[in-house]
């Protein structure tokens, strides 16, 4: 009988400690994480190698900048259990769905965490005295804002000496529109932080850390996917500054202005953006002092984007030197997944690489 009892005994600590275990598994298997765009979906997913998958809201080609949420993604938002996004100023659809739908979720903004450096964004249009340093980039946006005043004032003698004055209110109410984009995005940081390097390792340790918060059981396995997801961004950071060494000089138009983290982490030489913000259509003056400049410093280069209009692209170089190429900052064409981030960093350096070494 004794006998008997100890096997009951045993066999009760056996089932405890089997419904403890299954309850630690359940706790990760149900644990709801949800990342804002590709490129932060990508590093999360890295994190989270051998636990569990986030959930992706901005799939495909959109953009965070116009975006707008499907039923199904409000549901998303709704059941999640931690939600990583950069920021207000990148996920412009996702700031009110937050503080409605995300309910108990805890929110990771990621542009606030721990060793993230964080930029100004430029004037916009062409970046004068553009450098690599603080104080230049100051000039820089000084010398931008005294270009447009003078343009500006070009424009308004031209106006006066006799062109047709219902076509000049016209163009001076797109520029006043392009202008109230200008003044609402060119303030603050740029939100295009992933794209350097050592950002990116930062995005990785806040991510390990949130989700070892939520999910304490499986906080080892968190900490060395970071530790080995860092390990490869620096191996990445090593390789793409080789890549792009040949061509760190010569200049080149992007479509907007998003990828200043990644010129200044490798020293490369953007001279201008074709517009402020991708929502905002650039007017005539925009376009002309773009133009002007490919032609003043043969820029190598002008660089579309695949989420927005190329039209554009061809407006500017025409009858210039420059040649045409694509950067993807989000990875709009790359498949889901950890290894997204690092297919996005190699293929936007390839086409540095390749449009400005012709």
């Amino acid at each position: 009988m004794k006998s008997f009892r100890l096997s009951l005994a045993a066999a009760a600590s056996v089932l405890t400690l089997l419904a403890s275990a299954g309850t630690t598994g359940a706790s990760a298997a149900d644990l709801e994480v949800v990342a804002s765009i590709k490129p932060v979906h990508s590093l999360v997913a890295g994190v989270m190698e051998g636990v569990g998958e986030p959930q992706l809201i901005l799939q495909g080609a959109g953009s965070p900048h116009t975006y707008s949420m499907r039923p199904s993604q409000a549901r998303m938002l709704a059941g999640a259990d931690v939600v990583f996004w950069v920021g207000p100023s990148m996920e412009v659809f996702l700031a009110k769905p937050l503080e409605t739908l995300a309910g108990e979720a805890k929110l990771v903004s990621l542009s606030e965490s721990e060793g993230i450096t964080l930029i100004d964004m430029r004037e916009g249009g062409a970046f004068e005295a553009h450098s690599h340093g603080d104080e230049d980039d100051h000039e820089a946006h000084q010398a931008g804002h005294d270009h447009e005043v003078g343009h500006d004032h070009e424009e308004k003698h031209a106006h006066d000496d006799g062109h047709d004055h219902e076509e000049g209110e016209k163009d001076h109410a797109h520029e006043d529109h392009a202008h109230e984009g200008h003044d609402h995005h060119d303030h603050g940081p740029d939100a295009h932080i992933w794209l350097d390097p050592e950002n990116a390792k930062s995005i990785v340790n806040a991510v390990a850390e949130a989700l070892s918060e939520a999910d304490a059981g499986n906080a080892s396995t968190y900490a060395a996917n970071a530790a080995r997801l860092n390990e490869r961004i620096e191996a990445l950071e090593a390789e793409i500054a080789t890549g792009l060494e040949p061509v760190k000089e010569r200049p080149f138009i992007v479509f907007h202005d998003a990828y200043q983290y990644f010129e200044k982490h490798f020293g490369l030489s953007a001279a201008g953006s074709i517009t402020v913000s991708p929502e905002v259509i650039p007017g005539a003056q925009r376009v002309d002092e773009i133009r002007t400049k490919v032609s003043e410093l043969d820029a190598a280069c002008v660089f579309a984007e695949p989420q927005f209009e190329p039209r554009l692209v061809e407006v500017v170089t025409e009858g210039t030197n420059a040649r045409s190429g694509v950067l993807d900052p989000l990875g709009a064409e790359i498949a889901d997944g950890p290894d997204l981030y690092f297919d996005l960093m190699r293929g936007m350096a390839a086409s540095l690489r390749g449009c400005l070494a012709k």
